[in-house]
């Protein structure tokens, strides 16, 4: 394909996926600043935060079933449509959040509610992830997957920009009135965005790789089954790559905005603008490391990832800590930035462990289970750590950092490198 087809290709993957993301990350950030006080305030205000913060959770849970249904159904029947059903229905849901009743209106049915909507969500999220990334790295041209692919992540920086930029601007616009209308702003905006989002990814064709798979050699009957049975051992570590990485950058940009605004008393404005400025850094630096890793092989450039996350457990909220917007501002710019090392070459990096015929299936359960066990439950998780020191030390969540990193660099060092040509993965892509 020629280059404008392959960029082409790369901006629809990007575009979806930012939308998809704004509508997932978005949740999160309303869960650390508004959900507590609207679906749960009949309870103590830690006790709803850590409610307001598993019901962010309940929405990871379901992704590792959403990747293994449409990751089957893109197996069988291709990656395009699948890709325009999960990015309508994560938009659908989204906006049917922000015209939810609260608690004072509806009573119990209110949170009920808002978790199923957030299961739905997820599940759809689960197979979106997987696709979008194999619809690029499919696409482009020999070795150039790592810098096109990561194209495809560049959305998770762009939608937790959207979705932090659409807060902060509510919470200026609505003033006073931020928690009786002016949170549902954001969320209702999902539908142009699902617009503009549908009108791009419309506009690509089918993976040419999967399209000369079902040609030559037909699809397989059970993708997933095929992909437990033969490559359960890809499928662990693939998940224990992301999962430092998803508990890092969870706990970077949902629980530090509750820790900030709730423990340290910071202002909501200046935690969400850190974050915009965090989320720049890291799209910048997704783009540079994913090229790098074309250059000097995936190992290398993800296992300083790794490293990374461990390292800077302690400085990050030592930083924070300060309460200084300035210091604050810096460690979410490093945070972001640096875990990018292990984002960004993540694309071609799942696409590399496994073969066509099983890949969106693969891809799919692998990335989504390390999201799961990883990021779903990091902000749980750090504000029940933070408890055990009566929300006074943050050393406790700094100790849990480093424990996912550990994990994401033993399982990186594992598979090896995956880029054929260079030192054999000693999980090789299989057929």
């Amino acid at each position: 394909m020629a280059t404008s087809g392959v960029r082409r290709v790369a901006l629809a993957s990007s575009a979806g996926n930012a939308v998809e993301l704004y509508d997932f990350l978005l949740y999160g950030t309303a869960s650390a600043l508004v959900f507590d006080k609207l679906f749960f305030p009949s309870f103590d205000p830690r006790i709803g935060t850590l409610l307001s913060l598993a019901t962010f959770g309940a929405g990871f849970l379901a992704r590792p079933l959403g990747g293994v249904v449409i990751g089957h159904f893109g197996d069988r029947i291709g990656r395009r449509t699948m890709l325009v059903l999960t990015l309508t229905v994560t938009g659908v849901c989204t906006a049917l959040i922000g015209l939810l009743p609260t608690y004072s209106s509806i009573g119990i049915l209110a949170p009920v509610l808002l978790i199923l909507l957030r299961v739905v969500q997820g599940f759809f999220l689960g197979g979106e992830q997987g696709g979008a990334t194999l619809m690029t790295v499919e696409h482009a041209p020999p070795g150039r997957s790592g810098w096109y692919g990561s194209w495809t992540f560049l959305g998770s920086p762009l939608g937790l920009l959207l979705a932090s930029g659409a807060m902060s601007l509510a919470v200026a616009a609505s003033g006073p009135d931020f928690l009786v209308w002016g949170w549902r702003i954001p969320f209702l905006f999902s539908l142009l965005l699902v617009g503009v989002g549908l009108y791009v990814r419309l506009s690509v064709q089918e993976s040419p790789v999967f399209e000369r798979a079902r040609a030559e050699e037909g699809t397989v009957k059970l993708p997933v089954a095929v992909v437990l049975r033969n490559h359960w051992r890809t499928v662990l570590l693939g998940a224990g790559v992301n999962f430092g990485f998803n508990m890092f950058i969870f706990v970077l940009a949902t629980f530090t905005a509750s820790y900030a605004t709730r423990q340290l008393g910071m202002s909501r404005s200046v935690i969400l603008n850190a974050t915009l400025v965090g989320a720049f850094a890291q799209a910048v630096t997704i783009l540079l490391f994913a090229r790098l890793s074309d250059r000097v092989g995936r190992l290398p450039v993800m296992l300083g990832g790794a490293v990374f996350l461990g390292v800077f457990a302690f400085p990050l909220f030592w930083l924070v800590d300060t309460r200084s917007p300035g210091l604050v501002l810096v460690a979410m710019v490093i945070g972001f930035a640096g875990s990018a090392a292990i984002f960004g070459p993540m694309p071609a990096y799942y696409a590399e462990l496994f073969g066509p015929k099983i890949r969106y299936s693969g891809v799919s359960l692998s990335y989504q289970l390390g999201a799961v066990l990883g990021g779903g439950l990091s902000p749980l998780v750090a504000a029940a750590l933070l408890g055990l020191t009566a929300g006074q030390e943050s050393w406790p969540v700094s100790l849990y950092l480093v424990g996912g990193a550990l994990v994401s660099a033993a399982c990186v060092l594992a598979i090896g490198e995956t880029i054929s040509g260079r030192a054999r993965s000693r999980v090789p892509a299989e057929p």
